[in-house]
């Protein structure tokens, strides 16, 4: 029976998080601004990290994991050097 609700709930949630992809890259490609974009950006690498993570619940793989934090770090690392260069206009000074 928890195994059931287990597999729904993770169907479930991946069919959210890749509505969530699909409507991130309508925002990168539409959006207005630059700062629009890279926000899109970012919630584009969280969702695809939150993906792996459900994915690997579902396969009991702990690789997924693994990957999911590589995304997380280097996600995070970008997103900094972007918001950097629309700052200042350069990442290294």
């Amino acid at each position: 029976m928890s195994a059931t609700i287990i597999d729904f709930s993770l169907i479930i949630a991946q069919v959210m998080l890749g509505v969530g992809m699909l409507l991130t890259v309508f925002r990168m490609v539409v959006g207005p601004r630059a700062q629009d974009r890279v926000l899109a950006l970012d919630a584009f690498y969280i969702t695809g990290m939150l993906m792996l993570v459900t994915v690997g619940i579902r396969s009991g793989s702990s690789v997924y994991f693994e990957v999911a934090l590589i995304i997380g770090m280097l996600g995070f690392v970008s997103t900094v050097a972007l918001a950097k260069f629309l700052m200042r206009g350069e990442v290294i000074e």
